[in-house]
């Protein structure tokens, strides 16, 4: 769901880190915790590995040690702000077969921008390419596409032109982004300033949905618990 996903979305990414979404069950966190053991991997950070935290909404943080994948990386999380439940997600999920033939499920593009969704810098240039990338690849979009490039795409060309060839799906959703307004007068310099307002109210609200997270974890620091343990 990270920054793999987006290399396999057609997002170039350079990436080394593995990002999870997990069903927090107790049978999914075991065979997890197999996984990683076979990885022999070593928790980094706080919190602990455990189901409590998991669903709180809490990332788990991991090194992989074995040989063949050495440094990698692996964040696991069940809860996103603004993102589905685990069940929803999966009912969305993309299949995507490796060039190894194995297959690996990523979330849907649109699940996958929503989670991305955060007080990250990096996060926002992205979101920006996985949209791009997608309008690009699509020549002949549905209407649900077309709707979903309005509420989502952060390049102002894009939304010009969506709006020009899609008038009436650009008129069905501009209660619900006002951003869209601006497009009319293409202006793409207007049309930047509306998104760099509408991303600094998402990463406010995305920092407010963090603090007491971060606070839960600096109590499990001043209680004295490890940072860094075995699986």
């Amino acid at each position: 769901m990270g920054g793999q996903a987006c290399i396999l979305y057609g997002a170039a990414e350079f990436s080394r880190d593995t990002d999870i979404a997990l069903h927090a069950s107790n049978e999914n966190i075991e065979l997890l915790r197999e996984a990683l053991r076979h990885l022999q991997a070593r928790r980094i950070a706080l919190p602990p590995f455990d189901r409590t935290f998991l669903e709180k909404g809490h990332a788990i943080h991991f090194r992989s040690y074995h040989p063949d994948a050495f440094r990698i990386r692996i964040d696991v999380m069940s809860i996103m702000r603004g993102v589905d439940h685990f069940e929803d997600l999966w009912s969305r999920r993309i299949p995507f077969v490796l060039p190894t033939g194995e297959k690996i499920h990523l979330l849907s593009l649109p699940d996958l921008i929503r989670s991305k969704k955060t007080q990250r810098d990096k996060d926002w240039p992205m979101i920006r390419r996985l949209i791009e990338a997608d309008y690009i690849n699509n020549e002949n979009p549905t209407n649900e596409r077309v709707k979903f490039w309005l509420r989502e795409s952060r390049t102002p060309r894009i939304l010009i032109e969506l709006a020009r060839e899609y008038k009436s799906e650009a008129e069905s959703i501009l209660s619900a982004r006002s951003v869209l307004e601006s497009v009319y007068g293409e202006d793409e310099t207007a049309i930047e300033e509306q998104l760099e307002k509408e991303q600094k109210l998402v990463r406010e609200i995305d920092r407010q949905y963090w603090k007491p997270l971060l606070s839960e974890l600096e109590d499990l620091r001043r209680a004295g618990y490890d940072t860094e343990e075995e699986v």
